[in-house]
């Protein structure tokens, strides 16, 4: 009888540990471009499209000429933003930024509102030097953007807000500033949302595994814009496992402890 409680006793734990075991994992394919992978060169096709400025954009605008004090009224004031702990002495002025509203416009001085939305900074800036003309002999206009906001969530190496000022910024430009994908994150499902005009958000899974993936009309990403990468099936299975597998813990550790107990009092009966 007391070898018999023995041998139940020690197959309830060989079976508890059995049930917590990890189980084997098939292996998943982290390759970018695969259709490219037997080839050793050629053209990938692209939208050829402008970076245009759109609302929220931040611009620095400055009009300068020959004779300085004819463009003053055209700039806006330097700025002297406060440092919490620092003198307005220690911190240096910046130049003021104009900001894009929801309708494309700016406020400009002394010409009042002007449509920038849908234009490159290059269109804005020929189009001010036009206006400016008529008050200014030979105006040199500058129109930079001073950076717009990407969003990266999911399956990343670091999970973040991107700001960057570069002119063209595609969705593995923001991948890697994350840190490049992580080994649960599918190469075949990258979603994007924008924002429309009329307020909604437009959306669009991206293929990386693909390379005519850059002639997406989303692969060149626009302010304001998310990048959610989705996590695999590994993950997700791996992610279910865990609940499960903790449930099952705590069920196996109840029943162990239950069995062990019985069979304590059993063996001890038993002895006497």
């Amino acid at each position: 009888m007391k070898r018999k409680n023995s041998i139940i006793y020690h197959l309830l734990l060989a079976a508890a540990a059995i049930a917590i075991m990890p189980s084997c994992r098939a292996k998943h394919d982290l390759t970018l471009f695969s259709d490219l992978a037997d080839k050793t060169s050629g053209q990938l096709p692209a939208i050829n499209r402008p970076n245009c400025i759109e609302p929220e954009n931040e611009l620095i605008i400055t009009v300068n000429s020959e004779t300085p004090e004819a463009t003053a009224e055209f700039n806006l004031p330097l700025v002297n933003p406060a440092v919490p702990g620092v003198s307005d002495a220690l911190t240096s002025p910046k130049l003021a930024t104009y900001t894009v509203d929801s309708k494309g416009c700016i406020d400009f001085p002394r010409l009042g509102r002007i449509k920038a939305g849908g234009l490159t900074t290059e269109q804005l800036r020929d189009t001010l030097t036009e206006r400016i003309s008529q008050y200014v002999m030979d105006p040199m206009v500058s129109v930079t953007l001073t950076g717009y906001r990407i969003v990266v969530m999911g399956e990343v190496g670091k999970p973040q807000t991107i700001t960057t000022r570069a002119q063209r910024f595609s969705v593995l430009d923001a991948l890697a500033e994350c840190g490049g994908l992580s080994d649960y994150g599918r190469r075949d499902n990258i979603m994007v949302m924008r924002r429309a005009a009329d307020g909604n958000i437009d959306y669009s899974h991206l293929n990386l595994r693909q390379s005519d993936v850059t002639s997406s009309p989303y692969f060149w990403l626009r302010n304001n814009d998310v990048v959610i990468v989705s996590p695999n099936n590994v993950k997700q299975d791996n992610s279910k496992y865990n609940q499960n597998n903790g449930y099952r813990l705590s069920v196996v550790s109840t029943v162990v402890s239950t069995v062990s107990v019985i069979a304590s009092l059993v063996i001890a009966l038993t002895v006497k």
